[in-house]
């Protein structure tokens, strides 16, 4: 939130030294959001201009002063923070510079920090030869800029902040802190010689109003499933499902997943929709195969709930296709003899050499596979299981011919393998199994292992049909795959959907589910006099919902953990503090309310990112967490970061809360889901009207919105079919309209008390 620009740099990587900058693209939130559909296209890349590179905030004091003979300015300059780094430190050297009324005056300069205090007052004599300067555009602006003093050289800018002084003397407290600005000069187009990036950028902003507001909302949906009419095609799912459109239907079944997930309901919900498809279904080869709200939320449903499930099944022989980059091919036309050459040191195979070779590694792997998923009944979460399992009933009661025996386990396989296994083996890093893509052979690997396990998810249906008659030598391996895929699916649905609680409040996994894991280097506690490179031990950790806890090694007996709910920030730590870079520091606060912090490093700048996000998403909900924080360590006698020495000193800088959203661990967040739903039927609101509540009989405009009004008199005197859809929609619609009064009645106050930030003229 609040973020004033976005951008990307393109870096030529350097063994030794400091990576070189190539260019940059910079695009500011107002040109975002003036792109309500997003970005998508080549921007030319741009030369990096150093009095651009500017961040942090500065805190000001400025008001005027009437002394009987002069007025004056006070300019107290108090502190900045998150100053831009410009020497090879990580650090800079900052003094501020005020411009007023054609007199220039500057602070002291403060060594090594990117949050130093001055706390020192400035003042400027504003009747200062007034006649010679009252034309100047200059008398009416205080300019004070920041810049880092440099022995040899040029001193570099680090930002500027200008104050109008109507506008000072007219707010006789005008303090706070102000962003520093860069000096605004256009950016050079290169002409595209410096390269282009393609960029996807969307920026998508909404308000979200306190849980009260949407709790009609949740429990009209919920009525759905708690208490089912007959009619299901009248209910507010039904017609949630009829509004949205194909292209949002994805993020909609998202959210009502998220959304019944925290009411306990996840498992009738799914049922309730999975029925209407089932019902709506006359061709048994038809079921669950369009982009309908019941596959799209059992295929939502599966990547929430049952991420750690996939982890543990597919990442051990994932892991390994990744590790071993065999060359496997079974098309001839694709067959590339010289890059079989590394299979035998014999030289290059013929072309049935490099089949018969790739068929029995692809052999091998779809073995691995398919033991790990068979094998995995007790690993499924039992909420997935008794999911499935009520999916399989109602199939089978819609389908009882034994013609139709199969369709019921490909119903189940269907979602199971065509839209959780076999995507997950294809793209391994967009469920979280890997950190990058695969390399082009691992690729095509991936590629032929997934469309064996997509035929054997289609219990061999169409085997042999298709174009690419290349897969046949497979066909044996599919079929025997067959039965064992029944009896897995048997097993999977036999379980007691009594005994199943679904309930979670805010988080969606047990606790014993590892978040993330991976080593990390710790920093030794007592370790502050020592040598840095002495002071970091490698540790393994691991996160789940409840604890962080780490060992020397994953399968170390003894554990150290920290509780979740401890966790009061999660922050970066400046390369300075320890010379080290890609670190992070976990604060928390014991029983007696002290503070302790732990100092890790992870590998790289994509670690750290993902370790913060991981741990912040965790601890989202957690009581008392801190505002500030410093940035730096407390060493030699004080902070590295703003140079205090008072170790209890309030933080310098701002804590953070940014985490990267999309993935399988986000936190439940049900007033966000719930202002999404309504934004859908906000958008689909004349359909809404137009469907349900307009007539074809003649009329008045006035005598059909009195007919409209008055629905539920009209219900008891004659209870049709057409009355009850009129009055489900009219519920719906009173909900969607009270929605949109209360987002009107928050604007409103937002514009009459201004916007909740600091100043900025």
């Amino acid at each position: 939130m609040g973020f004033h620009n976005l951008a990307f740099y393109v870096m030529d990587e350097d063994t030794i030294g400091h990576d070189d900058v190539i260019g940059k693209i910079s695009l500011c939130r107002e040109y975002i959001s003036s792109h309500p559909k997003g970005i998508d296209s080549w921007i030319n890349l741009t030369r990096v201009d150093p009095d651009e590179e500017v961040q942090g905030e500065i805190y000001l004091e400025l008001h005027v002063v009437d002394n009987q003979q002069r007025r004056m300015l006070h300019c107290h300059v108090l502190e900045a923070r998150d100053l831009a780094p410009r020497d090879i430190s990580g650090t800079s050297d900052p003094f501020t510079r005020v411009f007023c009324n054609n007199q220039t005056l500057e602070t002291s300069i403060i060594k090594k920090t990117r949050f130093p205090h001055w706390d020192e007052v400035l003042e400027f004599d504003l009747d200062l030869e007034a006649d010679e300067v009252s034309e100047s555009s200059e008398v009416s602006v205080v300019s004070v800029e920041v810049w880092d003093w440099d022995m040899v050289g040029k001193n570099d800018f680090l930002g500027r902040v200008e104050v109008s002084l109507d506008t000072i003397q007219k707010f006789p407290a005008t303090k706070g802190w102000f962003r520093l600005l860069p000096f605004g000069n256009a950016e050079e187009d290169t002409g595209g010689k410096l390269g282009a990036l393609r960029l996807t950028v969307r920026l998508c902003e909404d308000r979200i109003l306190p849980s009260m507001y949407y709790q009609p909302l949740v429990e009209l949906l919920a009525d759905s499933i708690v208490s089912p009419t007959e009619e299901e095609s009248i209910t507010p799912l039904a017609m949630l499902e009829e509004v949205s459109s194909v292209e949002s239907r994805q993020e909609v079944a998202m959210k009502l997943v998220k959304i019944f997930l925290g009411q306990g309901l996840a498992v009738p919900f799914l049922d309730y929709v999975n029925m209407r498809e089932v019902t709506r279904t006359t061709d048994p080869n038809t079921l669950f195969r369009s982009n309908s709200l019941a596959s799209k939320s059992m295929e939502q449903f599966m990547k929430v709930v049952g991420m750690p499930y996939l982890h543990g099944v597919l990442k051990p022989v994932i892991n390994q296709i990744f590790e071993e980059k065999r060359y496997i091919e079974l098309d001839p036309c694709k067959i590339d003899l010289n890059r079989s050459r590394k299979i035998s040191f014999k030289g290059s195979l013929s072309e049935d050499q490099v089949r018969e070779s790739s068929l029995e590694l692809l052999k091998g792997y779809l073995s691995d596979i398919m033991d790990a998923i068979i094998g995995s009944v007790d690993q499924c979460p039992p909420v997935m299981r008794v999911a499935f399992k009520q999916l399989h009933k109602r199939v089978e009661d819609q389908f009882p011919e034994p013609a139709n025996e199969d369709v019921k386990y490909v119903a189940i396989s269907g979602y199971l393998f065509l839209r959780f296994f076999a995507p997950a083996i294809l793209t391994p890093k967009l469920f979280n199994l890997r950190d990058h893509h695969a390399d082009t052979r691992t690729s095509r690997s991936l590629l032929l292992l997934a469309k064996t396990v997509q035929s054997i998810g289609n219990l061999g249906l169409q085997l042999g049909h298709g174009k690419e008659q290349w897969m046949a030598p497979l066909h044996p391996f599919i079929l025997q795959s067959i039965s064992r895929v029944r009896d897995f699916l048997d097993q999977l649905i036999d379980v007691d959907s009594e005994n199943v609680s679904e309930a979670q409040p805010r988080t969606l996994f047990h606790p014993s589910v590892t978040i993330k894991e991976g080593y990390l280097h710790k920093r030794k506690a007592e370790g502050m006099g020592l040598v840095t490179r002495f002071t970091f031990r490698k540790r393994y950790f691991w996160l789940s919902s409840e604890t962080l806890s780490y060992s020397k090694s994953p399968d170390w007996q003894v554990r150290s953990s920290i509780p979740i709910q401890r966790i009061c920030a999660v922050e970066r730590v400046d390369e300075n503090a320890f010379q080290q870079a890609h670190m992070m520091q976990i604060m928390t606060k014991d029983n007696e309310g002290q503070l302790h912090t732990m100092y890790i490093q992870c590998k790289n700048v994509n670690e750290l990112n993902q370790w913060l996000s991981a741990i912040r998403k965790a601890s989202i909900y957690n009581e008392r967490m801190l505002p500030s924080c410093h940035p730096g360590a407390f060493r030699n006698g004080r902070w590295t970061c703003c140079l205090q020495s008072d170790r209890a000193v309030r933080g310098c800088s701002r804590t953070h809360s940014a985490v990267t959203l999309g993935d399988w661990s986000d936190p439940l967040d049900p007033d966000a889901e719930a202002q999404m739903v309504y934004r859908q039927l906000l958008l689909g609101r004349d359909k809404l009207r137009k469907t349900y509540l307009e007539f074809s009989d003649p009329g008045t405009a006035p005598e059909r919105e009195e007919r409209s009004c008055d629905i539920s008199a009209k219900q008891e005197r004659s209870p049709s079919f057409q009355d009850r859809r009129m009055a489900a929609a009219a519920r719906l619609l009173d909900v969607i309209q009270d929605l949109e009064r209360a987002h009107q009645a928050f604007e409103r106050r937002e514009r009459e008390e201004g916007p909740n930030h600091s100043h900025h003229p």
